[in-house]
């Protein structure tokens, strides 16, 4: 096998099948792969070693396995072959080697203990199990014995024996009084591990006659007790007083064996007068770290997962005022075999090399034997390829034939382990694992993964390739893993493209496309930034982003990493976020996050309130803190606490909150108390027991909370039993034999006492079973095994500490633990409603197979064929679940045509159960979709010809397309239908006779023997006549763009009076286009109130001409300047400018006004009189408007075959144009408010007073126009 480097985590997802080969594990579990390899057997799942059964209920022996074929399965008991046939009380569940020994009617678990072995066999090897060993629980009773009363002077030790019956486990013993209390343990009087009950030394207390040890054994829920112990305690004055001395362990030295991996216990209780204390140390080193523990009362020291460099000398020191005593442990730690490298699967090829290691330690050293197929390796066939050196095996020029699964067993005289190691010799071609064609998207600049998973045997050479017929990668720029996949650090937008894997071996060769697209990275091009605003005013945050064409952005903004409040106030544009009636809580900082499939970016800008108008005079702050506060009138269970408030600083105190220390059980931790009015500075305080209060008050006012109060002085609640119990009791299993028990522990001023103890009690709901119960520590869960599966039960638990129990707890019913559930929904039936929409029914499950919550019914449902397609598709499952009790279901959303699969399954709390048969359906035909093209061509005088596509969704079999058309005259009005049936195989069609330059309207549609489907409809026109027609033609679109506007200009090839339109949007958007109707057929147009630093798109078409636009151009409006226009009317330049203007004018009026005061004529006036009309501007027929220009603020051309009146006026709300409209000289240019002024030539006139010439004097403009 060849040596692998290793792939980062990330990845791991690429080497699914690497990872299991180089590892020697297994062959990938790929579907197809798994139909047509071999494998040796597996074993999965095995029962423990050591395996104590209950013997009330069936024994079940678990041997799981797995392989290719499926493994038979056989079993020996003390090592000889176990017939099951013979046995009618043992079966072997179905598909699996695990025993189930039924002894609930009649038979006795004591009669089936010993040693039991499974074996797992294929036609490619036989794997085994552990040995198992089954034994009986036994929970024996106490021998009857009878015991004298216990008369012990005061201050004597005293040892009260426990001696409980040996069970099977071990019992758990503990000590309690006839009213099932347990006896309160400390320092002087505690259990030791044996179980007997230790005084140090007895006082007068001591005295009395229920003293009984109980068993617990936890393996059949039972509790045994022992004859109840008298203890009389009399007194002697004086106490004599004595050092210390060991109860156990006895004399000076003793020694401990333990295991590697176990918990060491090591125990001293001394007696002594006064009470000894005990302190443990480790001879010539220290205790471990984080593994060390002292319990009862550091009597016992526990050291947890203990290792070989814990043996040593332990010595505990009993002392007390008087002296000290000390008992040495040598502690000597032993090890069951342990493994340091175990047997792993072994895949090879014929004629390749490889070795299975074995490699365990232990104390003493573990010796290592083997076995091939379950049979000892020295009695095996021989076989030339394989050669056993201790604990390894070497193979040599492997063969198909001598696959077999060998097992290595370490032991040594405290246990041994044994592992199944399969050698599978296989012969396969290359096989690529990665679907075809799969498309891997990137941003630019960052590393591409391309995968290519295999397998083979060989293992194959890869080589990537890019293109077709692309030479082999190979260099820097990518990096090869062995896992097959092609990494390209640093993916650039040249890197698109398709990428070819090929893989090869000696028996074949196989390769794989993939493809790589490489987007461009998301930027922000214009940030939000740094803002200051007053209270009640206004803010905008502006973010412009630029994206990828190909994906969709989407932006959202934050506020200090969280999101924004629902607040109307806050209003999201497109590339903005305003903030109204701004407020002190909008203090922060903003985040404007864009987002797309692949990538993300952000931009943050802070946000600084400040006050619109300061008003220095009053000033209003928080109030001064409370103090002098004072304890009175204190009772057990309430206190009066008086205190004297602090200067407010202007605002009144509305309330004072009261908050409270707990000194003993949360130090330093504060709690809200209650609070008051703001004029009320006593309260009375209602107290909890056992808790050491502390004071503080907080006062309050509308600008804020004051700093805490000094705290009270400390005051100590005395202690009680426990006013309630624990809440949130539930009883739920966690597997499918326990029951596990919450609840939510008191809180430590609840405990309202020392020794804060939970019995939980137990029993199973109506079968009159009596309650269990046990006492366990301040914890919030207690696990009962060995329960039925799903049954329900009746739980309490109450709680008490060392003065008593609290109230009698409210029951409340759990249930143990759910399993899978064990049958299928039978008899499912599908009825077909229409051809997308199926109904399914079922019928229920008996509840009892659920084993669990029946939480519903789940179908599984996916398209086998389209019908009308004939071919097979991608398995694509779609699943469904209804909830409840539910025998029926309705399937939405089907393909018509089509071939369905489905399967029913019955939910519960732990999941599925196993699958009905698949049921297989059709659904009827339905009416297709619209034909997926309509294209029009060869326009003759009196023919089209239609060409088409077939629909994208027959839904059915075609039987005809129908075509309707009917002409449509020049005001759109539409003539005649005719209707042409087509057969459904033909794609075009050629219409003759149709009439000359005539516009046609054409509505076309498939159908299926259901009906007719959608239509798709075109228009087209004849041509006028066999001269080769004038296509129009829009050509050269380019745009000038400024910060918020851009014109447009374009050149128009085609025939005469059309009407243009501009089309614009956003680039990269999906948004609609946004249409603007160009005055006239001019070829330039202004878009205004453009956005800064946006990318724009925009298109020129021809109203009329069949949908007939340019092709596209895309622009960029400048970024967002600040203003810095300067007005012109205060330059000394163009006050000058205007001064000789007006002196220029004033001269020609003076000339005008005497030479027609003469009656001569000037060369304007003959002009005029030469002509009928000069004043009126060259006009087009067509529309009326002015031929060189036409105005592009009014939209208001005049109307056909208008014009000026003949006394050479103009209406004054037709023309009110200034003399810098519009400018001199061909080069386009934009005025200060960005209208376009450099199309046009020739000057715009202004129009005289209404009246006629000789009543009254020519306004300057008129003067001006002759003139020139």
């Amino acid at each position: 096998m060849m040596t692998k480097k290793s792939t980062p985590a990330s990845r791991a997802s690429l080497i699914l099948f690497l990872s299991q080969m180089i590892a020697a594990l297994e062959v990938p579990l790929d579907p197809i792969l798994l139909k047509e390899l071999s494998q040796p057997p597996t074993i999965t799942h095995q029962s423990p070693k050591n395996y104590i059964v209950d013997p009330r209920e069936n024994i079940v022996i678990q041997c799981e396995a797995k392989g290719k074929p499926p493994p038979s399965f056989s079993w020996t008991r003390n090592g000889t072959h176990f017939d099951i046939d013979k046995d009618a009380r043992v079966t072997v569940k179905p598909n699996s080697g695990t025993l189930v020994i039924n002894i609930m009617n009649g038979g006795k678990a004591e009669a089936y203990e010993g040693i039991y072995q499974c074996t797992a066999k294929n036609e490619r090897g036989a794997a085994i199990s552990n040995n198992i060993v089954i034994r009986s629980s036994r929970s024996p009773l106490w021998t009857k014995e009878k015991i004298e009363p216990k008369h012990v002077r005061e201050g004597d030790p005293l040892v009260l024996q426990c001696s409980p019956p040996v069970g099977l486990p071990p019992p758990i013993i503990f000590w309690m009084d006839n009213s099932f209390q347990r006896l309160p343990q400390n320092e002087r009087v505690s259990q030791g591990l044996n179980g007997d009950l230790y005084f140090s030394n007895v006082k007068p207390q001591d005295t009395r006659e229920d003293y009984i040890c109980y068993a617990r054994f936890n393996h059949t829920q039972t509790i045994q007790q022992k004859q109840p112990i008298s203890v009389k305690v009399f007194s002697t004055k004086p106490l004599t007083e004595r050092r210390p001395a060991l109860l156990t362990p006895v004399g000076s030295t003793s020694t401990k064996v333990e295991l590697r991996g176990n918990v060491l216990l090591l125990e001293c209780i001394a007696e002594g007068l006064p009470t000894p204390v005990i302190r443990w140390i480790k001879e010539g080193g220290e205790l471990p770290t984080n593994r060390t523990f002292f319990e009862n009362f550091k009597k016992t020291l526990k050291i947890i997962d203990v290792s070989e460099a814990d043996s040593g000398k332990y010595k505990c020191i009993a002392r007390n005022t008087l002296g000290s005593t000390h008992h040495t442990i040598t502690v000597t730690v032993k090890a069951a075999p342990y493994w340091i490298t175990a047997p792993r699967n072994l895949v090879l090829s014929p004629g390749e090399d490889g070795t299975l290691i074995c490699r365990a330690n232990g104390n003493p050293k573990p010796s290592i034997s083997w076995l091939r197929n379950g049979v000892s390796i020295a009695i095996a066939p021989e076989d030339p390829s394989r050669k056993v050196d201790g604990d390894t095996i070497i193979f040599s020029d492997v063969q198909e034939s001598l696959s077999a699964v060998y097992q290595c067993n370490a032991s040594n005289e405290y246990g041994y382990l044994l592992a199944n190691a399969f050698v599978n010799v296989l012969a396969e071609p290359p096989r690529i694992l990665t679907p075809a064609n799969k498309l891997y998207q990137v941003i630019a600049n960052n590393p591409a993964l391309l995968d290519c998973a295999f397998f083979g045997s060989p293992v194959p050479e890869i080589e990537w390739f890019k293109g077709v017929k692309g030479s082999i990668l190979h260099g820097d720029l990518y990096v090869f893993h062995d896992n097959g996949t092609l990494e390209i650090p640093v993916a650039q937008k040249d890197s698109t493209g398709t990428y070819t894997c090929v893989a090869r071996n000696k028996l074949g060769k196989v390769q794989n496309e993939v493809h790589l697209e490489v987007k461009d990275p998301t930027m922000i091009i214009k940030q939000p930034e740094y803002k200051i605003v007053q209270r009640a005013g206004q803010v905008s945050f502006e973010c412009t982003i630029k994206h990828d064409r190909t994906l969709i952005p989407t932006i959202t903004w934050l506020k200090d990493n969280g999101e924004l409040p629902e607040d109307e106030r806050f209003i999201i544009h497109k590339d903005s976020l305003a903030i109204m009636n701004v407020t002190d809580k909008d203090d922060g900082t903003y985040t404007c996050v864009a987002n797309t499939t692949l990538d993300s970016v952000s931009a943050s800008a802070v946000l600084t309130v400040v006050a619109a108008t300061p008003t220095p005079a009053i000033i209003y702050d928080r109030p001064n803190s409370p103090f002098d506060l004072e304890l009175t009138d204190q009772l057990e269970r309430s206190v009066q606490l008086s205190w004297i408030p602090g200067y407010d600083n202007n605002s009144p105190i509305t309330n004072f909150v009261v908050e409270y220390e707990d000194g003993m059980h949360e130090p330093g931790i504060w709690h809200y108390q209650t609070e008051v009015r703001g004029t009320q500075t006593t309260v009375q305080l209602k107290l909890s027991p056992y808790v050491n209060y502390s004071f503080r008050v907080i006062a309050v006012n509308e600008i804020g909370r004051s700093q805490p109060s000094e705290a009270s002085e400390q005051y100590l609640t005395k202690a009680a039993k426990p006013d309630e119990n624990p809440t949130g009791v539930q009883g739920i299993g966690s597997e499918p034999d326990n029951l596990v028990i919450t609840w939510e522990p008191l809180k430590g001023f609840q405990s309202n006492g020392p020794g804060l103890q939970y019995k939980v009690s137990w029993r199973q709901k109506d079968v009159g079973d009596e309650w269990t119960s046990v006492i366990v520590a301040n914890v919030s869960k207690y696990i009962v095994s060995g329960t039925p599966t799903f049954v329900p039960y009746e739980i309490k638990v109450q709680s008490l500490n060392d003065l008593g129990y609290a109230p009698e707890p409210a029951e409340v019913i759990g249930h143990s633990g759910e399993d899978l559930p064990m049958v299928a929904p039978g008899n499912v039936q599908v009825h077909i409603v229409n051809s997308t929409l199926a109904k399914v029914h079922w019928d229920p499950v008996p509840l009892k197979t659920v084993r669990g919550h029946l939480q519903g019914y789940r179908i599984y449902y996916w398209k086998v064929q389209n019908l009308s397609k004939r071919r097979r598709r991608h398995v694509e499952k779609k699943i469904l679940t209804f909830s409840g009790n539910k025998t029926h279901g309705m399937l939405p959303g089907l393909e018509p045509y089509s071939s369905y699969k489905l399967n029913v399954r019955v939910v519960n709390g732990k999941g599925e159960g196993p699958a009905s048969p698949d049921k297989l359906f059709k659904t009827p035909e339905g009416v297709p979709s619209s034909p997926s093209f309509l294209k029009i061509t060869n326009p003759t005088l009196d023919s089209l010809t239609l060409e088409w596509g077939p629909p994208t969704h027959p839904n059915g079999v075609l039987i005809a397309y129908t075509l309707k058309f009917q002409p449509i005259n020049s005001t759109h009005e539409l003539g005649p239908l005719v209707d042409i049936r087509i057969p459904a195989n033909e794609t075009s069609l050629i219409l003759s006779n149709l009439n000359y330059s005539t516009r046609y309207k054409f509505y076309f549609y498939a159908q299926t023997s259901v009906g007719s489907g959608s239509q798709i409809t075109e228009e087209a026109v004849t041509i006028m006549d066999e001269v080769r027609p004038v296509y129009p033609r829009i050509r050269n679109v380019t745009a000038s763009a400024a910060e918020s506007y851009a014109n447009i200009s374009w050149e128009y090839e085609g025939p005469d009076h059309v009407n243009f339109y501009v089309e614009y949007g956003v680039a990269g958007s999906k948004e609609d286009w946004k249409k603007e109707i160009v005055n006239g057929s001019r070829s330039f147009f202004v878009l205004k109130g453009l956005t800064p630093g946006t990318a724009y798109k925009v298109r020129v078409g021809a109203e009329g001409l069949s949908g007939f636009v340019s092709s596209e151009d895309v622009f960029e409006t400048g970024p967002a300047m600040a203003s810095r226009q300067v007005d012109i009317a205060t330059q000394g330049w163009f006050i000058g400018l205007m001064c000789a203007v007006a002196l220029l004018i004033l001269i020609l009026l003076i000339v005008c006004f005497i030479r027609r005061n003469k009656g001569g004529k000037y060369p304007v006036k003959e002009k005029e009189d030469a002509h009928a009309d000069p004043e009126i501007q060259p006009m087009k027929e067509d529309d009326g408007t002015f031929g060189e220009y036409s105005d592009a603020e009014d939209h208001k051309p005049l109307k056909k075959g208008s014009r000026t009146p003949s006394d050479r006026t103009v209406k004054k709300e037709d023309s009110d144009d200034s003399l810098v409209d519009y400018g001199e000289g061909v080069n386009g240019q934009f005025n200060e408010d960005g209208s376009f002024i450099g199309q046009y030539s020739g000057k715009k006139e202004k129009e005289p007073a209404e009246g006629n010439e000789s009543s009254e004097a020519p306004s300057p403009v008129n003067a001006m126009n002759s003139f020139v």
